[in-house]
């Protein structure tokens, strides 16, 4: 008969000194982490309960003036609110234009640099420049470039015949290209970060495995999209939530360029935040829009997390 130990055939019972070194590495484990989670509940998790509860209350934007329990009101007034409506779908819109256009040029920037090898160190050095520079310094060159009657970019497109006159292409002040306009700097400022993550992903793909693939005759798409973008499905995972929450909530390089404008046509949620707390002086309704944008954000991460990199799906084939 097989015997069973410690309620486990084959597995000797673990002595009491192995299970006090394991309680007391938990606890000193846990005292490392408790400056860090100390910190966190005071400056990130106590300021964020308040946000949430104010937007459960009527607030003065007066220091010190009246607060009156208003329930769910606020959230209903953001909800069926068109301004509130409108900004989400352009704040959804500017995300994607982002993420879309700096995940393709970064995994193609990240494949040339794995291609070429140390070759690309000082390629690599000068590419991730942008990451250095401010956003609303960013938003204040490009605003520069894309002015409508003397931006540099115009003028190049006049130069090469593409237009006929420097202000054809209103890219600020056509609410119709606007929204993507200002997306422009935005892409130029954080390719480089999602480069610097696939590339730093795609190091840790075995190179036996593609070379394997080359060798049963592959060609190159079916590796690129059977064999290295599988393997780097949680680190796109990774650089897709980051980068699609960072886009998401684009304040500053977008108020620099056209604070918002024209009519509207780039305001999105962080700017109607602002405005409601800032011009309208609604801290209440205010903290109801942005409650529901946080929501929001973690429920886009769960749904990331669970199509993209979708854990454990590895260990169970």
């Amino acid at each position: 008969m097989e015997q069973r130990v410690g309620g486990r055939a084959g597995r000797p019972p673990r002595s009491p000194r192995n299970r006090s070194l394991r309680t007391a590495d938990r606890r000193f484990a846990a005292l490392l982490m408790l400056p860090a989670g100390l910190f966190l509940a005071i400056f990130i998790g106590w300021p964020l309960l308040q946000f949430v509860g104010d937007s459960f209350f009527k607030i003065s934007p007066i220091a010190g003036g009246p607060r009156e329990f208003v329930g769910f009101a606020n959230y209903v007034t953001a909800l069926t609110s068109s301004d509130f409506t409108n900004a989400v779908w352009r704040t959804i819109l500017y995300t994607v234009i982002v993420v879309t256009f700096e995940f393709v040029l970064g995994l193609l920037v990240a494949l040339l640099f794995t291609s070429l090898g140390n070759s690309s160190r000082v390629f690599r050095t000068i590419f991730l420049y942008p990451l250095m520079i401010a956003p609303i310094v960013a938003g204040l060159l490009w605003r520069f470039l894309l002015i409508d009657n003397f931006g540099i970019v115009n003028e190049l497109l006049k130069t090469v015949g593409i237009i006929h006159s420097s202000d054809q292409i209103q890219w600020l002040s056509d609410p119709n290209i606007a929204l993507f306009s200002v997306a422009i700097p935005d892409i130029w400022l954080t390719t480089s970060f999602i480069t610097l993550v696939l590339f730093a992903g795609l190091q840790n793909i075995p190179g036996d495995v593609i070379e394997a693939a080359r060798l049963d005759g592959a060609r190159y798409t079916t590796i690129l999209f059977r064999i290295i973008i599988p393997l780097l499905r949680p680190v796109i995972a990774v650089a897709l939530i980051v980068r699609g929450i960072d886009a998401a909530r684009a304040f500053d390089v977008i108020v620099i360029q056209t604070n918002g404008g024209p009519q509207q046509s780039t305001e999105t949620l962080s700017l109607l935040i602002y405005r409601t707390m800032v011009r309208f002086g609604d801290p209440g309704l205010a903290s109801a829009m942005g409650t529901l944008y946080l929501i929001a954000m973690l429920g886009v991460a769960l749904f990331a997390i669970l199509t993209i990199w979708r854990p454990g799906s590895e260990t169970e084939r």
